[in-house]
């Protein structure tokens, strides 16, 4: 796979309160490509913030019902994957500024 489509598997960071918590286990949660799996996963995150992950796990949640007016449809599926970096290793999700 090429760098492009790497960097393309990572959507966006999930932030809830399960989420934050596990920042302190040093694991972090994204939401990626529905279509990836665990080795190009880990290859993103690696080429992407220069760290080392040792373990990938990943959940497809279930899809969510969403009603407008009369219409009735479901909110985009997403896979999330909860990684645990090495010891000494971080990503900074939150800017200083």
């Amino acid at each position: 796979m090429n760098l492009k489509h790497l960097i393309d598997l990572i959507k966006y960071p999930i932030i809830t309160d399960k989420a934050t918590k596990l920042l302190e286990l040093n694991q972090y949660t994204f939401a990626v490509d529905p279509k990836s799996n665990k080795l190009h996963i880990k290859k993103a995150i690696e080429y992407l913030f220069n760290v080392k992950v040792i373990s990938v796990n990943t959940a497809n949640p279930p899809a969510k019902q969403r009603r407008i007016g009369k219409f009735i449809g479901n909110k985009t599926q997403y896979k999330k994957a909860i990684l645990t970096l090495a010891t000494g290793n971080s990503i900074n999700l939150f800017s200083e500024n």
